[in-house]
């Protein structure tokens, strides 16, 4: 084993993991004079950021939209060069396969949750639309320390308003359980509104008061010409002009802290490195096998940490061939029974595909939600088929496709059931005892692109010496919206 990079001084920070979390991480490091060293155990940066093709049309094949009210992930997508190719969605019209029909998504809800019945007029039963009107009729639910989304929100609203609007799009968001899935750490606005008020839709009125108020303009999401997966190749390209080092196929092994001299002691295969700081930017499972022996209570809680597993399912037809109905695509309540959860329209969704590709139409599905492992134990070949079966019953879509591509992300996405917060606060706790070293991904304060660079970014001010951000992200958890379909 040799020593390939010695410490020198103050300001040698390695970065482990390049994600979007860990790239931008060293980014925001070397802004602040750093020298950086970034490892990556697999063979390319971008984590569940991944551009690619099919029938030579670039798409994005792991998330494609960004939150664009939260500024950290357009600002960044400008401080590297793309502000040119930054564009909103084409269109934001969205649909719901439920009860046998593509219905419009409906407007006037948080996170599926309304502020009066008629909002959901058309996806809701008549009794389902009446169990919401009881709201206000009933005492108060105290919601304590934290409580599961779907539960609160069945008690107040009926199990209808859940099964049929907010676990699509909470299963859009985490491929989670709705009846899981902590309101603290999820929906925190909705959380502050149960605290402080006895009526939900009364505190969904407010919060969209508050909004019109605030008189936000501009779109809600944004993507990049040539997808959102170019973003991180962009900051590593940013990284590396700017004097950082990122070594793809490295996967860390071990990391100790010396006492002795207050350093970090950083092992890759052959290569040891030392530093003055460390940003931890991999998943739970990984960053608890490197903290085993310097912080077993921070490697027993990430350890608890679960994550879902899904796949994404890319199909490219001929555009005469393939008529599809007006919108971004659809979300499908699990309870309908169906396969898919969702399908983005791609090449109506974002306007460069389409102008890229006027011969093609492109989308794709999403499968699998957490605790459901036999659909993703299905080959290729089977997932495909599946989901032209439930595009055909929901959008009469009959072609057959000129191209196929299947991408599977394995444990791809943490789960935040009740009680996350406080579990990131214990993590933190534990990781704060050892100087020089803080975390940061999507497994602490949101799963969205915004989310996990205020989290790099927040690593990055504590290794400095400076609390705030983390304080604050772990006070007030970044809420992911959903992209209209797909995401």
């Amino acid at each position: 084993m040799r020593e390939v990079q010695a410490r020198a001084g103050t300001g040698q920070v390695v970065v482990i993991g390049a994600g979007i979390a860990g790239l931008a991480a060293a980014h925001r490091l070397l802004e602040r004079g750093a020298r950086v060293t970034v490892l990556e155990a697999s063979d390319r940066v971008g984590g569940k950021l991944l551009p690619g093709e099919i029938a030579g049309a670039r798409v994005d094949l792991g998330a494609e939209s960004m939150l664009a009210r939260r500024p950290e992930a357009v600002a960044l997508a400008r401080e590297v060069g793309l502000a040119g190719r930054l564009q909103p969605p084409a269109t934001a019209t969205a649909s719901i396969w439920t009860r046998g029909a593509l219905r419009p998504m409906p407007k006037g809800h948080v996170m599926g949750v309304p502020g009066t019945a008629a909002a959901l007029s058309g996806v809701l039963s008549d009794e389902g639309l009446a169990r919401i009107d009881r709201d206000a009729e009933l005492p108060r639910t105290e919601v304590g320390d934290d409580v599961a989304v779907g539960e609160y929100v069945a008690a107040r609203l009926g199990r209808e308003v859940v099964d049929r609007l907010v676990e699509p799009l909470l299963g859009g968001v985490y491929a989670g359980d709705a009846y899981r899935i902590s309101m603290r750490s999820a929906v925190p606005q909705l959380f502050q509104a149960a605290r402080s008020h006895a009526s939900l839709t009364e505190g969904v009125r407010e919060i969209q008061a508050k909004a019109a108020a605030a008189q936000q303009t501009g779109p809600v999401f944004m993507g990049l010409q040539g997808g959102v997966g170019t973003l991180p190749l962009a900051v590593a390209e940013s990284v590396r002009a700017r004097g950082g080092e990122i070594l793809t196929g490295t996967p860390v092994t071990e990391l100790s802290h010396s006492a002795a001299d207050g350093g970090w002691r950083v092992v890759a295969g052959e290569r040891v490195l030392r530093a003055d700081a460390v940003v931890l930017a991999v998943p739970a499972p990984a960053a608890a096998r490197l903290l085993r022996t310097q912080s077993p209570g921070a490697a027993a809680e990430l350890g608890g940490v679960e994550y879902a597993s899904m796949a994404l399912v890319t199909l490219a037809y001929r555009r005469a061939e393939a008529g599809l109905p007006e919108g971004s695509g659809f979300l499908v309540p699990p309870v309908d029974g169906r396969t898919i959860k969702a399908s983005t329209f791609a090449s109506q969704k974002w306007g460069w595909i389409a102008d890229e590709n006027p011969g093609l139409v492109v989308l794709r599905t999403s499968v699998g939600r957490y605790g459901e492992t036999e659909i993703l134990q299905r080959d290729d070949d089977e997932l495909v088929a599946v989901s032209r079966h439930d595009l055909k019953a929901a959008a009469g879509l009959d072609a057959t496709p000129v191209a196929t591509r299947v991408t599977r992300w394995d444990d791809g996405l943490p789960q935040y059931p009740v009680g996350h917060h406080a579990r990131v606060a214990r993590i933190r706790e534990h990781v704060a005892k050892l100087p020089g070293l803080a975390v940061c991904g999507a497994q602490y304060d949101g799963v969205g692109i915004p989310a996990c660079i205020a989290s790099a970014y927040a690593a990055v001010d504590q290794i400095h010496g400076d609390l705030r951000g983390v304080q604050e992200l772990t006070a007030h958890p970044v809420q992911s919206l959903h992209g209209g379909a797909g995401e």
